[in-house]
């Protein structure tokens, strides 16, 4: 497992903790995997979701520290949305 791998399930866990979450979103992390977030909680996986967040390392760090708008990398193109985007919009608040 890659230590970006090991940092985005960290990050997460500690985002979500007592979060209801009841969707299927997963983060693709270019170069990296990919991390599954659902009602059973984090992981690494390539598991189909209800939505796809794909980025680079660098802009899923900043989104993950505070640094980086999700909505605003969204709108540059440094953030794709693939799948439901109620359940992007759902984890989005979620993680703020």
């Amino acid at each position: 497992m890659s230590d970006i791998l090991e940092q985005a399930l960290k990050a997460l866990r500690k985002k979500l903790t007592g979060a209801d979450f009841d969707g299927i979103a997963k983060f693709s992390i270019t170069g990296e995997g990919s991390v599954i977030i659902d009602s059973d909680g984090v992981r690494i996986s390539d598991d189909e979701a209800d939505v796809t967040l794909s980025a680079t390392p660098e802009v899923f760090h900043g989104i993950m520290e505070g640094s980086q708008n999700p909505t605003a990398a969204f709108m540059n193109g440094k953030l794709s949305v693939d799948g439901d985007m109620g359940v992007a919009m759902k984890l989005a608040s979620t993680l703020n």
